[in-house]
C-alpha cells in the first residue's frame, strides 16, 4: 500500500512538472499594431486591409467638389446592409462599415451628414412619445419627418481561391469595391478602385 502510494505521488509528480513545463512555453498576450502584419495572418482579409481601404475611401471621397462643397451637406448612411460578402471568407462585415464610417465621419468635419437606418425603431418610438404628450420636446424640437436620404454607400467583397495538392500552398484572391448611389435617381455616382488583395500560406489559418 505504501509503496502504491509512493507510485502516485511519484506520478502526480511528473505530470505537474510537464505541465509547469509547457505553461512555460506558452505565449503570453501582447499588443500588436493594428497596421501592420499580425503574428497569426493568412489568406483573408486582416485588419491592417480594413484600415488600408478606409483610409484610402475616405481620401478619394472628400476629393469629389461634386460631393462634398456642394450648397448642403449631402446625405449618406454607411452601414452593411449592403456591403455584401460572396467571398469564401467568414467575414465581419460590421467592422468594415463600422471602421470607414467612424474615420470619414471624422474626416468630412461637417461636410457630410451622417444618417442611421440602424435606429429607426428608436427613433419612431420617441417621436411618438413625444406627439402623445407623455415627454417633452427635448432640446432641438420636433422635425416634421424623418431625415431622408441623398446617398447610401454600398459594396461588395468577392474571392477566388486555389490550392496546389501536391505542395498544400493555399492562394486567395480577394477583391473589395464600393460604390455610392444616388437614392433618388439610383445613378451610380461613385465607385472605388478595386481593392484587391492575394497572398499564399501552407498553414491553415481559421476566421472566425
Amino acid at each position: 500500500m505504501k509503496q502504491w502510494l509512493v507510485g502516485v505521488a511519484a506520478l502526480q509528480l511528473v505530470l505537474g512538472s510537464a505541465a509547469l513545463a509547457q505553461s512555460k512555453n506558452g505565449h503570453g498576450a501582447v499588443d500588436l499594431d493594428p497596421t501592420a502584419r499580425g503574428n497569426v495572418t493568412g489568406t483573408g482579409i486582416e485588419m491592417r486591409d480594413i484600415i488600408r481601404m478606409s483610409d484610402s475611401l475616405v481620401r478619394d471621397l472628400l476629393q469629389r467638389p461634386d460631393f462634398v462643397n456642394s450648397p448642403k451637406p449631402p446625405r449618406i448612411v454607411v452601414d452593411s446592409s449592403r456591403l455584401v460578402n460572396k467571398s469564401s471568407q467568414r467575414l465581419d462585415t460590421d467592422m468594415i462599415s463600422d471602421n470607414l464610417r467612424a474615420s470619414l465621419m471624422r474626416a468630412a468635419a461637417g461636410r457630410i451628414r451622417f444618417i442611421s437606418r440602424e435606429a429607426m425603431e428608436d427613433v419612431a418610438q420617441e417621436r411618438e412619445l413625444k406627439r402623445q404628450g407623455q415627454v417633452d420636446v427635448a432640446t432641438r424640437g420636433m422635425a416634421k419627418a424623418v431625415a431622408g436620404l441623398d446617398f447610401k454607400l454600398t459594396g461588395r467583397i468577392t474571392s477566388l481561391d486555389s490550392r496546389n495538392n501536391t505542395t498544400g500552398e493555399q492562394q486567395r484572391a480577394m477583391q473589395v469595391v464600393f460604390e455610392l448611389i444616388d437614392l433618388e435617381t439610383s445613378e451610380s455616382v461613385y465607385i472605388s478602385e478595386p481593392f484587391i488583395i492575394q497572398r499564399g500560406q501552407r498553414d491553415d489559418v481559421v476566421y472566425r
